[in-house]
């Protein structure tokens, strides 16, 4: 039997403001109590406090500005994305069955959405994925141009769900893998295979086609995933 680990006592300190600001008590804009208001509302000594709010503003929870009080700051999906995303590199870099994790789970969220945009797209939606497509075509030969159209056609995609979470786990997911993508031979023709298989996903979203979208869109990240690698 494991013997219970004593908890720090700025862990303590951090699950009360924790707490305290879920509770609203300290609604998103406003200020937090000094530190020496702080020290005297939870009994601790100032180290207990500090390392409470810098853990605090590492996970978005507030912001802290030289000379002023520590502001509350609205959590978003985003923001909370951006917070993990160095620890999620770090992880995917050590754990070779982690990037197939995250290259899987990015076919089962894609593949839904392509489906769900086939019955929910908009006329407006449509257009900024056909300027993406559009985009990549004028941009072959311009690597970072061409990826970065490539990477907004799926978060577009990814935000007509209307779901603000999963368009910043997609964000998130394709910035993570980014940073494992191959360093290829440019091979003539890459970048228009890719092009074309975006016109198929898109043709199957403005024909209402949820089947065909869904379908289009696992053919297309199964032949990218493999350009995703840990080196190893």
């Amino acid at each position: 039997m494991e013997p219970i680990q004593k908890k720090k006592l700025y862990q303590s300190v951090l699950d009360r403001l924790i707490e305290t600001i879920a509770s609203k008590e300290f609604p998103p804009g406003s200020q937090l109590p000094s530190e020496r208001e702080l020290m005297a509302m939870i009994g601790v000594g100032r180290p207990s406090i500090r390392e409470a709010m810098l853990t605090l503003q590492q996970m978005g929870l507030i912001r802290i500005s030289h000379g002023e009080r520590a502001r509350v700051v609205k959590p978003t999906p985003e923001a909370i994305i951006d917070q993990i995303s160095a620890a999620m590199i770090m992880l995917l870099a050590d754990n070779p069955k982690g990037l197939e994790d995250l290259k899987s789970a990015r076919i089962m969220i894609e593949v839904g959405l392509a489906r769900m945009a086939a019955t929910s797209a908009t006329a407006n939606d449509i257009r900024f994925l056909d300027e993406c497509i559009k985009e990549m075509q004028a941009r072959q030969g311009d690597s970072a141009v061409f990826v970065a159209a490539d990477m907004r056609f799926h978060e577009i995609l990814a935000g007509i769900s209307g779901n603000s979470l999963i368009a910043a786990a997609v964000s998130g997911m394709l910035v993570w893998l980014t940073r494992f993508k191959q360093d290829m031979v440019v091979v003539k023709g890459a970048e228009q295979v890719t092009i074309e298989e975006h016109k198929l996903i898109l043709n199957a979203i403005r024909n209402n086609d949820a089947e065909a979208a869904g379908a289009a869109m696992q053919r297309h990240l199964s032949r990218a995933n493999a350009l995703y690698s840990n080196y190893t």
